[in-house]
């Protein structure tokens, strides 16, 4: 092998070079099925998503068995003893047994959990370590093998602490065998999660439960309820809301805190609102009134992408003076500070009010901020999207910058994944979290994601945000980005390669400029440059082994789709990601083509000009598959690898003359 060849090293399967006479496209084969790998069942030091503050392994390991019994807290809620029950389940156990304490002679294995104001394990957890971590959402989780059975022992200095505890402990469980391991863990920063802020079809009440359950299993604990095509909360706001959505809003709250996550309505009154508009106010107050009484505490007011620079009534101008960003201003802290009021009037233990302010982009001093940050009342939190309303970057300088503009730590709306704008039109972006510095957790006071339309293809990079937002100085974006490929796949190591295939044709991540800030399908670039570049400048041997390489990936690409679609991926993910499903199948084939052109032309076979056009053809098909109407705001043909795939297809005619 050539050094040419040194960078072709790729996950593939057997597919044969074509004989004379056979089509490009029926020389595709299905690859033989790969039965699910095994979990580690080693004492190794186990991948904990995300990644714990600190983690020791200790001497052996064991499973949990047919029967445990549990020893539980009277602190342990009703959410987290089904969290524990539902692991239980998962991993095999058939009996639970419960008891008041943790006896000397035990047979058998124990489960314990509760705060650090249940003495028995307290009791239990000492015997395995010195230390407890008592950060706030903060939890000490240690187990081993003890006697004839084992020990596993949960402390959590709160109930949300506990919560995460059992959560690590079902990551654990699923591994078959657990380890001797403490592990001393807590949440870097207090607020982590998702905004459904995007424009276009929002989320099915069906769709936000499934997100809230997602968002529980890595650690999250707020949802913020913001669909821009909410009539009742945006364009209708004062209007008060169907008793039929109320009850479906009931539900989801009572969903979110049985998972530990926070439900925050947010309401967006920018367009027609009048800011000194008694009747206003209290229109505003009533929506929340009547969301807090299906069991809503947490509120939100957004006034972005609105006109600021004119009042919508004649009241305001008397009141603020002439309409400008400073006035904008000055009116908005009014009405803020007001309903900032009523909430710890009403309701004194409720998280404080957010906003996210006509500004919420970059952290230049403007009259407009300088103006928010003197008259809003401390207390309130403000969002902030960063260097850009989608940033390519964000530096702990940048945050910095940020707090001097706003008078107070920002609240990270990271408009990543969200596809709602014209430059990611046909696109599902599915890059890993990346290009947020390490350390930002102590200059901002949370962070949630903007996910897309597509709420499970959305769940790579929000796992990617969350795992960021609970321990930013140890998260590993490309491990974290496998992880969540491995969760949708359902620990189908073949499922789980495959899906990490697709998301590399969508791994371009754009900005409102020309340039992306994530590249489109580097992986799959840098096999093709390979080929490119042994066929240009290797020797005859070089071109043939670089051109089998190329059928043998054509045939893994193809088969992608299929191995997708055949494996336990959740339903809506496929029907998602269909269209894309569908299109990269025939890239496959063009890439086979390709690959089959190439071959012919080594030889000086005629047949090469064939096989060109056959790719021709397939990309035209793929290029006329559209996005699903209606899902997306913006619409379009959907891009599979665009500027990578197409541009290797369309030269590789020209690589080899014959």
């Amino acid at each position: 092998m050539t050094h040419h060849l040194k960078r072709l090293v790729v996950a593939i399967v057997a597919w044969p070079l074509l004989g004379p006479g056979t089509s490009c496209a029926q020389s595709l084969k299905q690859p033989s099925s790969t039965s699910t790998s095994s979990l580690p069942k080693t004492s190794i030091l186990p991948a904990i998503f995300p990644a714990p503050v600190s983690m020791e392994l200790g001497v052996g390991n064991f499973a949990l068995g047919n029967s445990v019994t549990l020893v539980a807290g009277p602190t342990v809620d009703a959410g987290t003893r089904a969290l524990l029950d539902q692991t239980f389940r998962e991993a095999g156990v058939k009996t639970v047994k419960t008891a008041k304490n943790l006896p000397l002679n035990r047979k058998g294995t124990y489960v314990l959990l509760g705060t650090q104001a249940d003495s028995q394990v307290l009791t239990a957890i000492k015997e395995m370590t010195d230390t407890l971590d008592s950060n706030t959402g903060g939890y000490t989780f240690a187990s081993q093998p003890q006697g004839s059975g084992a020990v596993v022992a949960m402390a959590a200095k709160d109930a949300d602490g506990l919560y995460y505890a059992v959560q690590t402990f079902s990551q654990l469980a699923r591994r078959g065998v657990i380890p001797a391991v403490v592990i001393h863990d807590h949440p870097a920063l207090p607020i982590r999660g998702t905004i459904e802020g995007f424009y276009g079809k929002p989320w099915s009440m069906e769709e936000r439960e499934k997100h809230i359950h997602f968002l529980a299993t890595v650690k999250a604990n707020t949802y913020i309820y913001s669909p821009k095509d909410d009539p009742y909360a945006r364009d209708r706001w004062r209007e008060p809301y169907p008793v039929s959505t109320l009850k479906a809003l009931k539900k989801l709250a009572e969903v979110a805190g049985n998972n530990h996550i926070n439900f925050v309505y947010a309401i967006s009154p920018g367009p027609t609102v009048c800011f000194s508009d008694p009747d206003d106010l209290q229109a505003l107050l009533r929506k929340f009134n009547a969301l807090r009484a299906v069991g809503i505490h947490s509120f939100y007011v957004a006034l972005d992408d609105i006109e600021y620079k004119q009042w919508n009534c004649e009241q305001d101008s008397i009141t603020f003076g002439p309409s400008g960003a400073e006035a904008a201003a000055r009116a908005q802290a009014h009405l803020l500070n007001a309903v900032q009021a009523d909430i710890k009037k009403v309701d004194p233990s409720a998280p404080p009010l957010i906003m996210v302010p006509t500004e919420y982009y970059d952290a230049k001093e403007t009259p407009y901020k300088e103006a928010l940050r003197k008259h809003l009342n401390p207390s309130i939190v403000v969002q902030w999207t960063g260097t850009d309303v989608v940033p390519p970057a964000i530096s702990i300088a940048d945050a910095r910058t940020a707090t001097k503009a706003f008078g107070r730590k920002t609240f990270l709306w990271d408009n990543y994944p969200v596809n709602d704008y014209g430059e990611s039109s046909g696109r599902l972006l599915m890059a890993p979290y990346t290009r947020r510095e390490a350390g930002l957790s102590d200059e901002l006071s949370g962070i949630v994601s903007n996910p897309m339309n597509q709420e499970v293809a959305s769940r790579a990079a929000v796992t990617g945000l969350v795992a960021f937002a609970w321990n930013d100085k140890d998260y590993d974006a490309d491990k974290t980005w496998r992880f969540a490929a491995r969760e949708l796949a359902g620990w189908n190591e073949e499922v789980s390669e495959a899906l990490l295939i697709f998301f590399d044709t969508q791994h371009l991540a754009p900005t409102f400029g020309t340039h992306p800030w994530q590249p489109q399908a580097p992986q799959l670039k840098t096999f093709l440059d390979g080929v490119e570049d042994a066929i240009a400048n290797g020797d005859a041997d070089s071109r043939k082994q670089a051109i089998a390489a190329l059928s043998k990936h054509a045939a893994r690409f193809a088969d992608v789709p299929s191995t997708i679609r055949n494996g336990h991926v959740d339903t809506a993910f496929l029907i998602e990601a269909g269209p894309w499903l569908d299109a990269m199948l025939l890239w496959g084939k063009a890439l086979a083509c390709t690959a089959a052109g190439l071959a012919a032309a080594n030889e000086a076979d005629s047949a090469a000009s064939e096989h060109f056009k056959q790719a021709e053809k397939f990309t035209a098909e793929a290029a006329a598959i559209r996005s699903i109407p209606g899902a997306t705001r913006v619409e379009g043909p959907v891009k599979v690898a665009d500027g990578v795939l197409d541009r290797f297809i369309a030269k590789a005619p020209s690589l080899i003359y014959f």
